[in-house]
């Protein structure tokens, strides 16, 4: 494939960032807050014939597209370091061409979910949790999210200890890396009288990260189902029990609550950092490196 390069507003976020020019061209867009999949469905829906997502930082890009949709088109990454001469150019308005080639194979192959329960409490109402068992290959998976597998192991070993009122349900996801797989199956699939059994989902996501900072999903329930607020309340007057600093990060739908909210039942979660630098704010409360990642393993596939 060959066209011109055409820089795309903003992050490529929303189709109105997609000028006209991108038809028939390569959309150049950087990487940032919504996924690799979004940001080439609109490059594919506006008419362009490839993709480009550079990197905000010098280091190199990698991305999947999640579920695949037929506006995709082929997408690739580029370090910030690479980018830096095109955006000058582009910026200035001047021309660039480029010839894209991408070798792909596409096919399908079958993952589990595991799903455990406690034998008692209220079988009707049950609190669910969850953490997902994949990884990507670029990094070592031990955060990302064996921290959050490990996490639930020690919630069931220690909840041995006690008896429970409402039953609790756990869950390890597959295919959350392309694209919450596992966790919008299950919802998807689920029959409507067992929806009503779930009264909330709490997901753990990256909760080892080195650089960390203790994180609070900010779900309300103005724009997620009734109790997701009460959700976040709750972890936020844990940590102010225990004297411990807390930050708000979006509840925007990128780990695997988004097929919970979507259909009906309240969510929320805590995480230590995923991709993104550490503010020196953050780095007042928490301790740890401003300016660096809170993992340097997630820079790799955003």
């Amino acid at each position: 494939m060959y066209g011109d390069i055409v820089l795309v507003k903003n992050e490529g976020c929303e189709f109105s960032d997609f000028p006209d020019a991108v038809a028939g061209s390569i959309a150049f867009i950087k990487r940032g807050t919504c996924p690799f999949g979004t940001k080439s469905k609109y490059a594919g829906m506006k008419g362009a014939i490839a993709a480009i997502v550079y990197n905000s930082e010098k280091d190199a890009v990698q991305g999947t597209l999640g579920t695949p949709s037929p506006d995709h088109v082929a997408t690739f990454g580029l370090s910030g370091k690479e980018a830096a001469p095109v955006l000058k150019k582009l910026e200035k308005n001047q021309t660039v061409d480029a010839i894209a080639y991408i070798d792909a194979e596409v096919k399908q192959i079958i993952t589990r979910n595991i799903i455990a329960q406690t034998r008692g409490g209220d079988q009707d109402n049950c609190v669910m949790l969850g953490a997902h068992s994949d990884s990507v290959a670029e990094g070592p998976g031990i955060n990302d999210d064996g921290s959050g597998t490990i996490s639930l192991l020690e919630v069931a070993t220690q909840l041995t200890k006690f008896k429970v009122r409402n039953c609790v349900r756990f869950a390890w996801w597959a295919g959350e890396e392309e694209g919450l797989l596992g966790s919008d199956y299950y919802v998807a699939n689920m029959r409507a009288e067992d929806n009503l059994k779930i009264r909330m989902f709490m997901d753990y996501d990256m909760m080892a990260s080195p650089n960390f900072a203790y994180q609070i999903y900010n779900a309300t329930n103005s724009a997620n189902p009734n109790g997701s607020e009460e959700l976040r309340n709750l972890y936020i007057d844990w940590y102010e029990d225990q004297g411990l600093d807390y930050t708000f990060i979006p509840f925007d739908g990128r780990s695997d609550y988004d097929g919970f909210i979507r259909n009906g039942i309240p969510g929320g979660g805590i995480a230590t950092g995923a991709e993104g630098i550490k503010t020196k704010h953050e780095a007042k409360l928490f301790g740890g490196k401003a300016g660096e990642w809170y993992d340097s393993c997630e820079w790799a596939h955003g």
